[in-house]
């Protein structure tokens, strides 16, 4: 055989090699977070996100994955804007835990969340 038929038939079975490979997994399991964030942008009832977040969070727990950055927080959000501090607290120090690089903004919210306001 001739190099180039050689070469040809190298290309080609390495071709087919990568072709076979399975695609990675994806590092986060989004559910429906993105369309949830989306209508609390468009002022859709909280109760219904927290609902579905809610929801979505135990389906990412069950298959061994992880929420994505973000998803804790704005949970946590959620729960501040209907009252429920002790939940909001929960989720923002969850947020922190899973991704540090959020320490400083969920220490930030965690400190206006608890601060008093003030009365003009």
């Amino acid at each position: 055989m001739s190099k180039a038929v050689k070469l040809a038939l190298m290309l080609t079975a390495t071709a087919l090699v990568a072709g076979c490979q399975t695609a990675p997994k994806p590092l986060y399991q989004w559910e429906s977070y993105q369309p949830q964030v989306y209508e609390y942008f468009k002022g859709e009832p909280k109760e219904a996100q927290v609902e579905a977040l809610e929801r979505d969070l135990q389906k990412i727990n069950a298959s061994g994955r992880q929420a994505p950055p973000g998803y804790h927080a704005h949970l946590g959000l959620l729960y501040l804007s209907m009252g429920k501090d002790d939940q909001m607290v929960q989720q923002l120090r969850t947020e922190k835990a899973l991704f540090p690089e959020s320490a400083a903004y969920m220490d930030f919210l965690l400190k206006n969340a608890k601060a008093p306001e003030v009365k003009k």
